[in-house]
């Protein structure tokens, strides 16, 4: 089995410090949790930014900032993803115009978001196709199997160059009170499988709740890669509430002991976040 990528996704659009005190809002808060989450087994980070009133923000000004500061914390071989992620608030044309921007070096992007309708569909071919071209990581954000579909559909019409893929999959983003279940993976991979499975398509999970461990063992366990943080939970395995980003990667790493997989290499990494051959 291939080696395994660990993500943290330390904060996340919609929590702040009412839900956790040690949830990282500042472009410095960032990078101080990147460096400790890397000390503890994550190779890369999901990173969304917040304004001054810490509100969800796609300023590439922000990004870039952020950036940096997490560069000057982290090793080199460490990957930065940043998000596209609307969260109800962005059109398309601001995601897009953010990529464009800070030009990262890995993305994660919903499909559903980018293109909510056939006259999004010639604007996010232009920047899927630069992306491509500047060789960007783009990782594919599917909330439904169903979504899947679309994706797929994308791919076969050229809209999304490429050959091989990278698709994330939200468990419990739709569930009551957003808890996932590790058997929610079982339609994802069936659709992974039935695409083309693993020659076509590097697969993630992230989960929402108290089984977000569990949830991310099954995912390493079937072949597929891990985000985990305070994005998506607080709790550990056991139950116990986290006090940091860094003791949820530790949680998942002392869960993977059984799963016998080798941490990724940086370029290991950004091939399964997508990047172009």
């Amino acid at each position: 089995m291939a080696d395994l990528a660990i993500m943290v996704a330390p904060n996340g659009a919609r929590k702040g410090h009412a839900e956790h005190p040690n949830l990282p809002l500042t472009a410095d808060a960032i990078a101080t949790d990147a460096h400790a989450c890397e000390a503890a087994g994550a190779q890369a980070i999901h990173m969304h930014v917040r304004d001054d009133n810490g509100r969800h923000t796609l300023d590439a000004s922000r990004y870039l900032a952020a950036i940096e500061a997490v560069r000057r914390t982290t090793n080199p071989e460490f990957v930065i993803q940043i998000t596209t992620e609307a969260v109800g608030m962005f059109r398309p044309h601001e995601q897009i115009a953010v990529v464009r921007a800070v030009r990262p070096e890995a993305v994660s992007i919903a499909t559903k978001e980018l293109i909510p309708d056939a006259e999004s569909e010639a604007a996010a071919g232009a920047l899927y196709h630069w992306a491509y071209e500047q060789r960007i990581a783009i990782q594919h954000i599917v909330y439904a199997a169903g979504e899947f579909d679309q994706l797929l559909d994308l791919i076969g019409r050229g809209i999304i160059p490429g050959h091989r893929h990278s698709v994330i999959f939200p468990l419990g983003r739709y569930a009551t009170d957003q808890e996932s279940d590790p058997a929610e993976l079982a339609p994802f991979v069936a659709k992974v499988h039935e695409s083309g499975g693993a020659a076509r398509f590097d697969w993630w999970v992230c989960a929402f709740g108290a089984s977000e461990t569990a949830s991310l063992v099954a995912s390493a366990a079937m072949g597929g890669h891990c985000r985990i943080g305070f994005e998506n939970s607080f709790i550990n395995a056991d139950g116990t509430r986290a006090e940091s980003n860094a003791e949820r990667v530790r949680d998942l790493r002392a869960a993977l002991s059984g799963i016998h997989r080798l941490p990724s290499s940086r370029t290991d990494v950004l091939r399964v976040l997508g990047k172009p051959d």
